[in-house]
């Protein structure tokens, strides 16, 4: 079984972080939640994390960022997230993004191509590319919450294979 990490922070999308959990977890994927500072997200909802991260144990296969603001901001103010995503980008695990999200892979150097919430384009300069799921190497980015679904489901494939992806889809009624 792939094991994920979903990195949270106060001001997170609700939307992408439950989408992305759900999925993964449905598809078979020991998904777990560290939070960085706080369980209420961008519209008020509150969630609680697995552990902190400063509890953070073992290797994931893959490290997802959900976006919001203020949770994207405070995801790339925290040393210890960013270590996270470098030395992860390094080792080849996968390095999943949305909404606002991506331009803490673009600060830190690590996207090549990518996509972001349109109204941030900017922040991916050259790298952005017009796309609601662009993955490129160990990098998935995504626009943002109406593209979450998708989102997940490009990372459940990377982890556990196109056929148990399609299979989630099909059983939530997801059609693209």
């Amino acid at each position: 079984m792939s094991k994920a990490l979903v990195l949270m922070a106060e001001g997170f999308e609700e939307i992408e972080l439950v989408t992305i959990v759900d999925v993964l977890r449905r598809g078979g994927v020991g998904t777990h939640l560290a939070s960085i500072n706080g369980p209420k997200g961008a519209h008020g909802l509150k969630i609680e994390g697995d552990f902190s991260i400063d509890e953070l144990k073992e290797p994931y296969e893959a490290i997802i960022l959900p976006g919001g603001i203020p949770g994207a901001e405070n995801l790339g103010k925290s040393k210890k997230v960013l270590d996270l995503i470098k030395e992860g980008e390094r080792e080849g695990r996968l390095v999943g993004a949305i909404c606002a999200a991506p331009s803490i892979l673009a600060r830190l150097g690590i996207i090549e191509k990518g996509t972001i919430y349109p109204s941030m384009k900017d922040e991916l300069g050259s790298a952005w590319v017009d796309e609601t799921v662009v993955e490129t190497k160990n990098i998935i980015t995504s626009q943002g919450p109406g593209t979450a679904m998708e989102f997940a489901l490009k990372l459940l494939e990377r982890l556990e294979g196109k056929e148990r992806a399609e299979e989630v889809a099909k059983s939530l009624l997801f059609k693209k």
